[in-house]
């Protein structure tokens, strides 16, 4: 029978071991299964460790191969399980192995041991020296791999991942521990899964995929948008044998994109002109605002100058632009005029900002115009507006607070005249002569009243008549074409001289007793001037012109009762006095010749009712003078101090019920003033404090000295004052409430203040009900 075995095998068995044993390649024997029989020095080497027979190779950690990328492979892809499964032996296949990624060139054949018939399989790694430059720029090529920016993945025809980069790792999160071996659908979301068989078609077609934009998973589920660039991976003999995969993450572009197609949605539909230009000013873009607000198409102004637009006293404008566009600077909200296709000039609110390249330079610009013709109108109604309620409240102030008719009347009918955009406006009396038929004119605004001087007055015509008969406002946009017009002889019409009115208006002022005042008349020599807002504004004037007219006429009238009370006031007093005086003068003589007790006595009481109606009648003489500003004052230089210890002791005398406790310091206090009347001023504070306080038995008299004012006050431990009668003491006439019964006119704490205020000085009062008051001045100190 014919041997099968090889021959090495049939060589002698101590012949063969020691070949093995000194052969300087790797060499050894397994079965089909991969159990070691037998192998050599240098495969131990290889291996790193003495490799034992019995002992699978696959067992043998330390026996790897690496792919083409320089990456190990996994047991389960290992090149000798291939060899081991096929049938046919292998000749200078080329792999890389050991410690060192070395490249050799695997050759087998088979041989039947001896003693089982078993099939061996004999391996032979013969160092591929002729590959070292390749080697090398494989090396190169795989540090490009290991180190990309890029997801780099290979797979084999099957779809699995046979190598994996940093960067795939730090996209996906998966080491590549956890995806080698693993099918690349771990990746894919459920509704891309087709995309892999479309990929491997594609591949095994021989074909290239660029740039495929896809979703991919990472290891939390998050969706990843990439672009894949795919290549087939082919051995030495151009088989494709797997697919090299890059992937990009495109999440930035995307959203960049995103925004850029949301800008330019926003670009394109708004309803500003928003326009690009280069630096000498050549319009680069244009906006459908833009044709909106200027009339031209995109067509029409692309490549054109800006100049186009700008009108020829204005195109210094765009040298300023350019020169602060070219500086870097932005110009926001500049507010100038526009030309129109149709050469209509707009005016525009123009935002100008620099255009910048990738690197920073300065390439053009971009401009934003809004049309502002709108914005202008409504800020011309708003001045307007302002203007007009400043009218308002200025005559509405002037009215409140003045009561003399002749100003009341001319501010209303100025402002009236103003409010309503009339040429002029007037306001006549409604007076009748005998016949029932005039009025007078009493205030004119925006024409001389000699205009109206020579006209003579108005009369109740059929055009008048409804506004001085108080049946309402008239408002008449050409007075010309009323039918009520030219009816009245002898003129049938304007008078001649008389000022040329078309649009008039009329606003009747009525009292609150529903009698007409008059009426405010208003003219215009253009027609349709008066709109219903301006009657509206009139009417409310004018109803706060007869409520002030009537408080003019109330005003005059109690004016006028008043000087006649202050004149009879005057007058009585002046004549009470001379018998007054006579009668005291014969009260006095009777008293020094009279020595019984009891006649002595009522001559005492008669004289003390004498001084007392003496004091009032000076106080009613004060009164008047003051009111008439006749009160006179003699300023001197004096110590007050000095004035109110004499004070003090003479009081003390007279109001032998209370006791005079001062407190005035030790130091002279100079003041100017009027010794009489501030003594005047003094007796009133402290007659008052012992007339009020009629149960106590103290009256305090305090003097105060700081650095610009000297203060003196009396304060009694009396009844007091409420808040609202310490607001109206120093009224004349006022008595309060709690004072009833005891004597006196009301007029002490009016002259007293009145004397202290021309003094320049303060008289106030701090009280509390059942405590005292104390009533207190202050005047300037002389410095």
């Amino acid at each position: 029978m014919k041997s099968t075995e090889s021959p090495l095998s049939s060589a002698p068995s101590f012949s063969v071991e020691q070949l093995l044993k000194e052969l300087p390649v790797p060499l050894f024997t397994c079965n089909r299964q991969g159990i070691l029989h037998l192998s050599n020095t240098a495969f131990d080497e290889l291996c790193e460790l003495k490799a034992l027979p019995g002992t699978s190779v696959f067992e043998i950690k330390t026996l790897k191969f690496f792919d083409g990328n320089g990456r190990r492979i996994s047991s389960e892809n290992s090149p000798l399980l291939e060899i081991l499964h096929s049938r046919n032996p292998v000749i200078n296949k080329q792999v890389k192995a050991g410690p060192k990624n070395q490249s050799f060139l695997l050759s087998t054949s088979f041989s039947l041991k001896a003693d089982q018939g078993e099939q061996l399989v004999n391996f032979c790694l013969i160092p591929n020296y002729s590959t070292e430059s390749e080697e090398i720029k494989n090396a190169r090529l795989s540090a490009i791999v290991e180190y990309s920016n890029d997801a780099i993945i290979s797979k084999d025809l099957n779809g699995h991942i046979t190598s994996w980069n940093k960067a795939a790792e730090k996209l996906f999160k998966y080491t590549e521990e956890e995806v080698i071996g693993k099918h690349i659908s771990l990746l894919f979301p459920e509704d891309r899964l087709k995309d892999e068989r479309m990929i491997l078609d594609t591949i095994k077609r021989g074909e290239q995929i660029k740039h495929f934009e896809t979703i991919r998973l990472d290891k939390t589920g998050k969706e990843i948008p990439l672009s894949l660039t795919i290549s087939p991976i082919k051995d030495s003999a151009g088989r494709i044998i797997g697919a090299s995969k890059v992937a990009r993450e495109i999440s930035e572009r995307l959203e960049s994109e995103k925004k850029q197609a949301h800008l330019s949605a926003i670009v394109e539909h708004s309803d500003d002109a928003i326009i690009s230009k280069d630096l000498n000013g050549t319009i680069t873009s244009w906006n459908h605002g833009a044709s909106k607000i200027f009339g031209y198409s995109e067509e029409e102004v692309l490549g054109k100058p800006i100049t186009l637009l700008i009108p020829a006293e204005r195109l210094q404008e765009e040298d300023l632009i350019l020169k602060k566009i070219k500086s870097g600077e932005k110009i926001q909200h500049f507010e100038t005029v526009r030309v129109t296709k149709v050469g209509k000039e707009i005016p525009v609110s123009l935002s100008v900002s620099p255009i910048k390249n990738l690197q920073g330079a300065i390439i053009g610009a971009s401009k934003i115009a809004r049309n502002i013709e709108e914005q202008i109108r409504f800020r011309k109604k708003i001045k307007a507006y302002n203007v007009k309620l400043n009218i308002l409240n200025s005559v509405g102030r002037d009215i409140s607070s003045n009561l003399d008719v002749q100003t009341v009347i001319q501010k209303v009918t100025d402002a009236c005249t103003k409010l309503s955009g009339a040429k002029f406006g007037a306001f006549f009396y409604n007076t009748e002569n005998g016949n029932g038929e005039s009025m007078m004119l009493y205030t004119l605004s925006g024409a001389p009243k000699e205009a109206f001087e020579n006209l003579g007055m108005p009369r109740h015509t059929a055009v008048f008549q409804s506004t001085f008969t108080g049946q309402g406002a008239v408002r008449i946009d050409d007075i010309t074409s009323d039918a009520r017009y030219g009816q009245n002889y002898p003129f049938n019409g304007m008078p001649p001289g008389h000022l040329k009115v078309v649009s008039y208006m009329a606003i009747p002022v009525i009292s609150s007793s529903g009698k007409v005042t008059g009426g405010l008349l208003f003219g215009h020599p253009e027609k349709g001037v008066f709109q219903e807002e301006h009657e509206m504004m009139i009417k409310s004037i004018a109803a706060q012109a007869a409520i002030a007219l009537d408080n003019s006429r109330l005003f005059e009238r109690v004016k006028s009762l008043s000087e006649k009370k202050d004149e009879f006031i005057a007058l009585a007093s002046h004549e009470l006095k001379t018998p007054l005086t006579t009668v005291k003068g014969y009260l006095q003589i009777l008293e020094k010749k009279i020595e019984e007790p009891s006649s002595r006595l009522f001559l005492s009481k008669a004289l003390e009712q004498a001084d007392r109606l003496h004091t009032l009648i000076e106080d009613l003489l004060n009164m008047s003078r003051i009111e008439a500003g006749k009160l006179e004052f003699h300023y001197e230089e004096f110590d007050l101090r000095e004035m109110l210890l004499d004070l003090a002791e003479t009081f003390s005398h007279s109001a032998s019920t209370h006791q005079i406790i001062t407190n005035l310091g030790e130091n002279p206090v100079i003041v100017k003033a009027d010794k009489q009347r501030l003594e005047q001023a003094l007796i009133n504070l402290l007659s008052n404090a012992v007339k009020y306080s009629p149960t106590a038995q103290k009256v305090h008299l305090n003097l105060s000295v700081n650095d610009e004012n000297i203060r003196v006050g009396v304060r009694d431990e009396g009844i007091g004052l409420t808040e609202e009668e310490q607001k109206q003491v120093f009224s004349r006439f006022y008595r309060a409430e709690s004072t009833k019964g005891i004597n006196g006119l009301g007029l002490g704490l009016y002259l007293t203040k009145q004397i202290i205020d021309a003094h320049h000085g303060q008289l106030a009062v701090e009280s509390k009900v059942g405590a005292g008051s104390e009533f207190y001045f202050m005047l300037p100190r002389i410095c």
